[in-house]
């Protein structure tokens, strides 16, 4: 309930620097950027926050597109925490799920939560077709093998996330790993629902799964998304899951560093790597993709001015890859924002390691017109072309 958050929100000092990533002193939040009025950053839905505690502002549309609109990418956190020890965060988020509970979510993440409830899926693809995107590649259904390979919704049913899934599978099947999938037996993560504030739906969604994987004996599992990787190893838990969990760049830097993965000749020569929030931010593992990254020969890696933890979120986080708020919004859209950002490093190429910031990035080149001169490739796509 937001009460057991009163001691955060009176702490708000409204002094802003949830705007700014610093000592870059460059703007951090996307949906602030995208709309522009405080009410959009975490300062103002913190004293919208206030304002229900206190019965001063009754939940409607308006103020559900303020909250809603938060992708949960930390940045804000991530700057107020280190000065006085502030969740803004968990407050927005604890705002979403009474929102969620009184009724007043967005069209658009009504639909997302529909749809995974009835389909297992945010995209109303039949689950029997979870595993088709794996047809022909030689990867069979989970057996026993050391890992599970849980390629979530984008993998299964994304034509964008399916291309680094394959990429994914190929290159665990070069290094001889022993993985298997769930295929039409995979169900939604939960991590956007219950981001999204929808407990309920979360919590059957993660029991559920937690069933499946105690019922197949899985021990250890590799996932290709951030988000997976996030809800997996910080909420499961406490759900009653007692598996193990890597991100896919982490298997793949020990493949690495163990030799069973040589990688031999560069396919970009200038990359700079987006990083995705739920890996960076909220589980602080910087390195491994970059590591995968420097491996490869000839490939030179060059940062942006807003990286690791001031890196600047795609806007995908939150339901957002599928409801969309922060949309449209010409030279304001937080995609478009992160890929000027890139080619202004001279990189031809900007790598990601979540396929839902490769969605969400993958139209912005054309409509920056730089289609042609900056391209957004995965970075298994990357190293599977290097091997």
């Amino acid at each position: 309930m937001l009460a057991e958050f009163r001691e955060n929100i009176y702490h708000c000092l409204k002094c802003g620097a949830c705007r700014i990533a610093y000592p870059e002193y460059t703007p951090i939040c996307p949906s602030g950027e995208r709309f522009g009025f405080d009410s959009y950053y975490a300062i103002g839905r913190m004293e919208i926050a206030r304002a229900v505690l206190e019965g001063r502002l009754e939940p409607g549309e308006k103020m559900a597109h303020r909250v809603f609109t938060c992708t949960s990418c930390g940045a804000c956190e991530e700057q107020c925490r280190p000065a006085v020890g502030n969740r803004p965060l968990k407050v927005i988020e604890e705002l979403k799920a009474d929102l969620v509970e009184k009724g007043f979510v967005p069209a658009n993440l009504r639909n997302f939560l529909k749809n995974v409830h009835l389909y297992g899926n945010p995209y109303q693809a039949p689950r029997e077709k979870g595993g088709e995107w794996a047809l022909g590649s030689g990867v069979k259904e989970y057996r026993g093998e050391e890992y599970l390979l849980y390629v979530g919704s984008e993998g299964s049913f994304d034509p964008r996330g399916q291309k680094i899934a394959l990429a994914l599978a190929g290159i665990l099947q070069k290094a001889g790993v022993s993985f298997g999938i769930l295929g039409s037996r995979e169900n939604c993560d939960g991590n956007e629902v219950n981001r999204i504030g929808e407990r309920g739906l979360f919590e059957a969604l993660a029991e559920e799964n937690i069933r499946i994987f105690k019922e197949l004996g899985v021990k250890k599992v590799v996932t290709l998304s951030p988000h997976a990787y996030n809800t997996f190893k910080n909420d499961y838990p406490g759900l009653g899951a007692d598996f193990g969990v890597v991100h896919y760049t982490q298997l793949i830097r020990e493949l690495i560093a163990g030799g069973k993965l040589v990688p031999k000749k560069s396919p970009a020569a200038r990359v700079t790597f987006h990083d995705p929030c739920f890996l960076g931010r909220h589980n602080q593992d910087y390195q491994s993709a970059r590591e995968v990254l420097g491996a490869v020969p000839g490939l030179e890696l060059v940062e942006m001015e807003r990286t690791r933890r001031n890196s600047f979120c795609c806007s995908g986080g939150g339901g957002n890859c599928y409801a969309d708020l922060l949309g449209g919004g010409g030279d304001r859209n937080p995609a478009r924002i992160r890929v000027r950002e890139a080619y202004g490093t001279g990189a031809r190429v900007l790598a990601t390691a979540c396929p839902a910031c490769a969605v969400m990035l993958g139209d912005a080149p054309a409509a920056e017109g730089l289609e042609g001169l900056i391209e957004i490739r995965d970075v298994a796509e990357i190293l599977l072309e290097a091997l």
